[in-house]
Parts: C-alpha cells; sequence; structure tokens
C-alpha cells in the first residue's frame, strides 16, 4: 500500500512552497522497494535571531499597575513594557518599525500603557557570530492632537492626546509610499491613518463586518458579532500602496462556520472597503490569523497559529494563500510555506535559550503575530510575548520578544524508506491520541501516514477516538450535565459501560476535552491532559493535506472504520459521510494519499465499491471479523490469513494490517519465534504487509528486547522493528513514529 502514482500529482500542489522560484520537482510515492519522491524540497532554516529583554522598560511613565501578575512580575512597572512585536514594517535598511498591541490584554487594565511604534535594530546572532540583541532607539507616539476621534479617549483633555492600550487594541501595520502607517486595530475593528510621527490623519475608519463588545458606536441591546479580541490581528497591503487587505483574526459569532476567516480589501484612494472578500478555512475553530504580508499581487503569506505555547503547541504556521484560487469549498487554496515548530538550526543559533531553541529550532510561543517577506526573499518571524503572561521558552520566566530570519533554503530531498511508518492515533507515545497535538508530533517526526480511528456523533459526524465509548479519552466523566448519558450498551457482541459519542452532537463532543489513554503507562503525557478537542476526521484531513513529510512528499491519512456492524444498527453508517470528507478535501482518487482500514470485511466490500482509494484488511491476533459473527459465518482471522484466504482478501483490498503475533509468534518464554508464511503468501495474493503495534515500553516489547523488568521502562524497539522487517513487512504502525523512521530510514 505503499503509495505509487497517486503522489506525482498531490505532491506537487501539497510540497512546502517557494516564494518565487520553481517548486520542488515531485516523484512517485513509491511501494515498499521502490525508489522515487521529489528530487528537492525546501527546507526552512533559522539564519538569524535577535531577542530583546521581556523586562525591557522604555521610556515613559509606570505601566501595568492593573496587569495581571504572573511569573514573578507584578505591575506598576517604572516605565513603558514593550510586550512583544504584534506588526513589523521593514524600514529597508537593516532596521524595523515594530509595533506592541495595547498592552496587556484589555481595555480595563492598559490605560496606562502608550501606543507607539518601536524603531529598532537588531543586532543579529548568525553563523558568523553577533550578540543576538534588539536594540530600541526612538518611537513614535500614536495621537490625535487633531480630535480625529469623536469619542472620549483617556488622554481627551491633554493637548497631545496621547492614545493608549484603553483606546484602541493596534496589531497590524502597512506603511504607505509617503511615510504613513496604516494600523489595524481590534476594538472597533477599525483601521487607523496616521503620519509619520505617529498623529491620527482622519477618524478611524469602522469596520464593514461589523463590531466588537469594545467597540465604542455600539449601541444599547445591539449584539456585536466579532469576539472580543478578534479583530484584525493580520492585515497585509499591496506594493502600491492602494489596497489593504485585513483579515478577521477569528469567526463571526453568528457564522455556521467557526472555520471561517475573512480577508477584505480596503482601497486607501477612496478611504472605503471594495466589497471584495474571501473565505480562509482554519484547522480548528479556536485557531487564530496572526499577520498576513502581501508578496505578490494576488498572493499572501498568512499567519495561523492556535492559543497554546511551549510543549503544548500544535498550529504555529506560514500559509501561502492564492486569493484566485479557491478549493472544492469555496475557501482561498493555502499551501504550507514553514511550519514554526521545526526550522531547521544547523548552527545552534539562540541554543540554550529555553524549550525549542536546539536543532530543529521552534517558535512555540502562544502569539505568534508577525511575518515579513525580506527583499532578499527570506523571511521575519516575530512574537508578542504577552508580558508578563507567556512563558513558552522557560517556565516561570516571560518570554523575550524575539525575531528570527527564516531562509528557505532547497536542499535535496531525504530518500524516501523503503518502510511505510504510520503514526499510531498520530504519535500516541507522546501526546494524547487522537488529538490533533498527537498528530502533529507524527508528522514532525516524519511518518508517512496518520491515522485516525473514526467512531459518529449522534449528528452523524465522524470523529477521531480509539472507541465510541469515551471515559477514558476524555474528560467526560467530569462534566455533571452529562452524568445521566452514562449507560450500557453491548458493543460487537460485548458489554460496554460509559458515555458513547453516538449520544453526543459534535457541539457537545467539542465541550469536551482529550486525556492519556493509558496515564500509567505513559505519565509524561498526562502533561498534556485538558487543551485539546475531539478532532472531526475533516479536521484530520486538513490538517495532513496542508502538511509535508520529511521527504517532501503529502502526509497520508490511514482512517480505520470502528465498528461498522453497530453503526450501521443505530442509523449511523460510517462508511457514507467517510467517503463524503474525503470527497470534500480532494482525496477520494486512486492517487490521494489515503489508505481505508476495517477489522470488519463487510464494509471494505462495500467502500471498494464507492471509493478508489487504497483499503486495507486488518486482522487480528484471534477472533473474527465481527460483520461475519453477525451474519454467523464461522470464518474467522485465522482463516483470513490463509492462502486462499488471501486470494480472496486480494479481491476487495490492497494490503492487509496484521496483528505482529500473526507474523512471528511469541515462544512461551515470550521470545520471538519462527516467523509464519503469511507475508510471504500476502505478497504473492498481491497484498501489501503493514504490521501493528509497534511501541517501545517493555510491557508491549518481546522479551529479549526489553530493557529491565518495568513494564512502563523503555526497551529497544528499533530491534524488534528490524526483526519484522528483516521478515519482509512493508509498513509499521508505531506510537513512537521517531523511532520507526530512525530504523527503517
Amino acid at each position: 500500500m505503499r503509495r505509487t502514482a497517486a503522489l506525482s500529482v498531490l505532491a506537487a500542489t501539497v510540497t512546502v512552497a517557494l516564494l518565487a522560484p520553481t517548486p520542488a520537482t515531485a516523484g512517485d510515492r513509491g511501494g515498499a522497494g521502490h525508489g522515487g519522491g521529489p528530487q528537492h524540497v525546501v527546507q526552512p532554516t533559522l539564519v538569524a535571531r535577535a531577542t530583546l529583554s521581556a523586562d525591557f522598560l522604555a521610556p515613559g511613565p509606570p505601566s501595568g499597575a492593573l496587569a495581571t501578575a504572573a511569573n514573578g512580575r507584578q505591575g506598576p512597572f517604572a516605565g513603558q513594557v514593550i510586550p512583544g512585536f504584534s506588526g513589523v514594517v521593514d524600514a529597508g535598511d537593516g532596521t524595523f518599525w515594530a509595533l506592541p498591541d495595547n498592552g496587556f490584554g484589555t481595555k480595563a487594565n492598559s490605560a496606562d500603557f502608550l501606543l507607539r511604534l518601536y524603531h529598532v535594530t537588531p543586532d543579529w546572532q548568525t553563523a558568523r557570530g553577533g550578540a543576538g540583541q534588539i536594540g530600541v532607539g526612538e518611537f513614535l507616539s500614536l495621537s490625535d492632537p487633531d480630535h480625529r476621534i469623536d469619542f472620549p479617549i483617556v488622554n481627551e483633555t491633554t493637548p497631545d492626546r496621547l492614545l493608549t492600550g484603553a483606546d484602541f487594541d493596534v496589531e497590524s501595520v502597512v506603511r504607505a509610499k509617503d511615510g504613513s502607517f496604516w494600523i489595524g486595530e481590534e476594538f472597533g475593528p477599525f483601521l487607523l491613518h496616521v503620519d509619520a510621527a505617529g498623529r491620527l490623519l482622519a477618524a478611524p475608519v469602522p469596520f464593514v463586518g461589523g463590531k466588537s463588545p469594545q467597540n465604542p458606536y455600539l449601541q444599547p441591546g445591539e449584539t456585536p458579532n466579532v469576539r472580543a479580541s478578534r479583530g484584525f490581528e493580520a492585515m497585509a497591503g499591496s506594493h502600491d500602496g492602494r489596497f489593504l487587505y485585513p483579515i478577521s483574526e477569528g469567526a463571526f459569532v453568528d457564522d455556521a462556520d467557526q472555520r471561517r476567516r475573512t480577508i477584505y480589501e480596503f482601497d486607501t484612494t477612496t478611504g472605503a472597503y471594495t466589497g471584495r472578500t474571501w473565505a480562509y478555512q482554519t484547522h480548528q475553530d479556536a485557531n487564530v490569523i496572526g499577520d498576513a504580508f502581501l508578496t505578490g499581487k494576488r498572493e499572501l503569506l498568512v499567519i495561523e497559529r492556535d492559543d497554546f505555547q511551549g510543549a503544548t503547541s500544535v498550529v504555529k504556521r506560514v500559509y501561502r494563500v492564492e486569493l484566485d484560487k479557491t478549493d472544492a469549498e469555496g475557501y482561498v487554496r493555502k499551501t504550507l510555506v514553514l511550519d514554526a515548530l521545526k526550522i531547521a538550526n544547523p548552527d545552534r543559533l539562540g541554543s540554550g535559550d529555553g524549550y525549542g531553541t536546539d536543532d530543529p529550532f521552534s517558535l512555540p510561543v502562544q502569539s505568534f503575530e508577525t511575518v515579513v517577506q525580506l527583499r532578499d526573499g527570506r523571511l521575519l518571524l516575530a512574537n508578542d510575548n504577552n508580558y508578563p503572561g507567556n512563558a513558552a521558552r522557560v517556565a516561570g520566566t516571560p518570554d523575550d520578544t524575539e525575531m528570527v530570519v527564516v531562509d528557505l533554503r532547497r536542499v535535496r530531498a531525504a530518500t524516501p524508506g523503503e518502510v511505510t511508518v504510520v503514526g499510531h492515533r498520530g504519535a500516541s507515545g507522546y501526546r494524547p491520541e487522537h488529538t490533533l497535538a498527537s498528530y502533529e508530533t507524527a508528522i514532525l517526526q516524519c511518518a508517512d501516514y496518520i491515522e485516525p480511528d473514526l467512531v459518529s456523533t449522534k449528528d452523524g459526524v465522524l470523529v477521531a477516538r480509539h472507541e465510541n465509548e469515551i471515559s477514558g479519552t476524555t474528560n467526560v466523566a467530569d462534566r455533571a450535565e452529562f452524568a445521566a448519558r452514562k449507560t450500557t450498551k453491548t458493543i460487537d457482541g460485548r458489554s460496554v459501560t460509559g458515555w458513547f459519542t453516538e449520544d453526543f452532537t459534535l457541539a457537545e463532543l467539542k465541550t469536551l476535552r482529550a486525556k492519556e489513554r493509558l496515564p500509567a503507562v505513559r505519565p509524561a503525557n498526562t502533561a498534556f491532559d485538558g487543551p485539546y478537542e475531539i478532532p472531526t476526521f475533516d479536521e484530520v484531513l486538513d490538517l495532513a493535506r496542508h502538511s509535508v513529510s520529511c521527504d517532501g512528499r503529502p502526509v497520508g491519512v490511514y482512517p480505520e472504520t470502528k465498528h461498522p456492524t453497530y453503526f450501521d444498527s443505530i442509523g449511523l453508517s460510517l462508511e457514507e459521510p467517510l467517503v463524503a470528507q474525503l470527497t470534500a478535501n480532494g482525496l477520494n482518487d486512486r492517487r490521494a494519499p489515503v489508505i481505508i482500514q476495517s477489522f470488519e470485511t463487510g464494509n471494505l466490500r462495500q467502500l471498494d465499491r464507492v471509493t478508489n482509494v487504497e483499503l486495507a484488511q486488518l486482522v487480528d491476533c484471534s477472533g473474527a471479523p465481527y460483520d461475519l459473527v453477525a451474519a454467523a459465518d464461522p470464518r474467522t482471522y485465522r482463516d483470513l490469513v490463509t492462502r486462499d484466504g488471501l486470494r480472496q482478501v486480494a479481491r476487495y483490498a490492497d494490503g492487509v494490517g496484521l496483528c505482529k503475533d500473526v507474523m512471528i509468534p511469541r515462544d512461551a518464554d515470550g521470545t520471538l519465534g519462527t516467523p509464519t508464511p503469511v507475508i510471504r503468501d500476502a505478497h504473492k495474493a498481491g497484498l501489501e504487509v503493514h504490521g501493528w503495534t509497534f511501541r517501545r515500553e517493555n510491557q508491549f516489547l518481546p522479551a529479549e528486547f526489553r530493557s529491565s523488568a518495568d513494564p512502563i521502562a523503555v526497551g529497544d524497539l528499533t530491534g524488534e522493528i528490524r526483526v519484522f522487517v528483516g521478515a519482509g513487512m512493508d509498513g509499521l504502525f508505531s506510537d513512537n513514529p521517531d523511532l520507526a523512521v530512525a530504523t527503517v530510514g
């Protein structure tokens, strides 16, 4: 089931994007024992870094008297805090104009924070040396001495009428040809136009799409449709200065699709919105748009990020958006430029400065909010540190402001491995299974495929859970409002008590949070209990098709239908919505990097008639497919792996996913015995063979590969994998994709 021609088309559309040169050459995915793959890929590489101390104070009156204390810092501070950069403008001479936001997060706590643009000069740390520090020079104070604003401001009666974080929440900035600045903000949301000295040139431009709860013009009883702090975090400007492209940071309150973000066009010559808009889709509802930069007439760089920080981070990405191209659902087409959680750092720039500063380097800050394409094509990235609240690098220590330069280097692609590596439920050895965090970790660890197990909600939406009973994988048992839904059901002939996905709507399931299923085995994973939603199948597909594997090829998806006979019996068939989601994501095609698997046989036969993607028959170590049991068919899994059984499987499937013991049983002492003929027989029937599940803990390993008597200690997973690959296995499912990839190449 190793992908062959499937990738020749998709790789060209999903491979990491260059901003101007031709894209990487795409070749075959290649089956087991086959070559192919892109000849070159783009490797984002850190080439410069500079920081500004989180505790740096600029001249001015004390600030932060009402700021929330955090990380050992308590206001008021004896000057003006610089809480990171929400927007940056390249001054063209190695210096930059940098815009902090409203200060401390709300109107209520930021009246003593003065809105400014700072002129900064990085002394870059590079491979040749350098201090790695950001120098802060002059600043422009935003002000309204000409009374352009017709609502009260903090410094209403002063001559300068300096603007504060209680007046506006400034987040994005574009410089005009005449040296003036256009600024996007979030309390309106408004567009502000200030001159080269920071003075407001005209009244704030109201947003045509609605108002936020902080909007000063909000009428009594009027319902705001822009959520607080979800205005113009991002705004790009055309090279000729005529058009601005502000983007809604979050979804509108009344939008049926909470993953939709809207790109607007504003004409600076007329001072009005043009009426042209485009829709952008995020990976999950909670993700936000952090910044935007126009690289061509109709091409934008867009930051999409989550609100997590440090090791909890999942999405910190820069996409190229093509406004003239949309997908099947009408959203602008986006192509991955870089994943800020994995940036090559061969020179170890910043090494030792905390989490994510080795090689690869990552920018796991909560507020990844700046992307600028420099004149040489490299990208400048920066963060807002939400002083003093963020501590992504060092626990208990406020994050510094960071500016980094990333070179999009074109390098020779790694040779595709001979053996397929499937991230089992993601990288479930390191993050709670079936979360976007687990899938993203598997992608970062170079898995070829990620594997979601699929079950249905009450309203027929496919979600990723190991089982439809979710008490062990979510916090549902802690939710008093759902206590009455605990029940006992018969699933595949077994009595199961708990809470079941089919008794919840998707909206209800989205209020739950995932947790580690095996806390006694993987106690480290419990540190990630709580932040993550249950992802839909659509969200998993969306993440995969906008990701790139380490050898430059598209990341595949390997979904398993769970209990299809049971779900059919309650009117929630899995097959139709599965195929529908593949179609909606452009993946219902024989060339798509998708393999559908099932422990049952009937639904695979059904799927074989309605889709051309590859199919895999799962085979357990014992027992029988439940659809056969329900039909009083006496065949067992043992029967499926006889020579004749495998020939029958080959009539509807492309491969088999075998329990390890079916391939190499264990002897009485727990060591590996003699391989069975099943791999050879499967190959003769034209079937690929993938084995499951390869885990690093001693309790899952054959006796000869255990490191000690401690069942949860890490053993020699590499040794076990080598034996199975040596026996002819074509691919494997692993909770630890990094170890599997390192073993099979």
